[in-house]
């Protein structure tokens, strides 16, 4: 698969078409369901993913989100063989945007959760894969690209809460871990045009 060659300006104006962002790479995965009537849309949920892990760039993330991946192109791939999951958007490491759900419809990016007194977080959360390992560092141009999507999410969504799905789901995952820099997302966040008041994981989680 070819990767897009440019990610959105930091300074482009968000365009929607109902749940989709005009900005995004769009690749519709078929892995998604209705979110629940009056459902308030209020939470993003941050993921890390690199197939095969520690690799970028190679599509498999793609693949995976669209149900093409070959699960005998590499060994790791048979512990998830079959597994349907999608998630709205992805962000490579150098940037580029990709969406795989209309925001409006329930991706299949958290499984069992629960976060700010509700579980089910697939059922009003908008999920964010960033290309990268759980446990190291991720790219300027991701943050940067968070940010600006965040901000894109807030104009268009009720989304008050950002969480890591280490956060959402203890014990079970943690992603993105400890090399994503919470407190740069934050301080990129207050930066930027006050859409939203941000709620960040306290620092005794993170």
């Amino acid at each position: 698969m070819t990767r897009p060659e440019s990610a959105p300006h930091a300074t482009a104006t968000p365009h929607w078409n109902g749940g989709w962002l005009a900005q995004a790479k769009h690749l519709p995965s078929p892995n998604f369901g209705p979110r629940p009537a009056r459902a308030s849309i209020d939470l993003v949920v941050v993921h890390s993913i690199s197939l095969p892990p520690g690799q970028y760039g190679t599509g498999a993330v793609q693949q995976l989100f669209t149900n093409q991946l070959d699960w005998d192109a590499h060994p790791y791939y048979q512990g998830i063989r079959g597994i349907e999951v999608s998630s709205h958007f992805f962000i490579a490491r150098d940037g580029v945007i990709w969406q795989f759900v209309d925001c409006d419809a329930r991706a299949w990016h958290a499984g069992i959760s629960q976060w700010r007194g509700r579980d089910r977080c697939n059922d009003d959360s908008i999920g964010i894969e960033l290309e990268g390992l759980e446990g190291l560092t991720f790219e300027t141009a991701q943050y940067a690209s968070l940010q600006w999507l965040s901000t894109a999410i807030a104009a268009r969504y009720p989304v008050a809460f950002i969480a890591g799905h280490e956060h959402i789901a203890p014990g079970r995952k943690r992603d993105p871990g400890p090399g994503f820099d919470w407190q740069r997302l934050q301080a990129l966040l207050a930066s930027g045009q006050a859409t939203a008041h941000w709620q960040l994981p306290p620092p005794a989680t993170r």
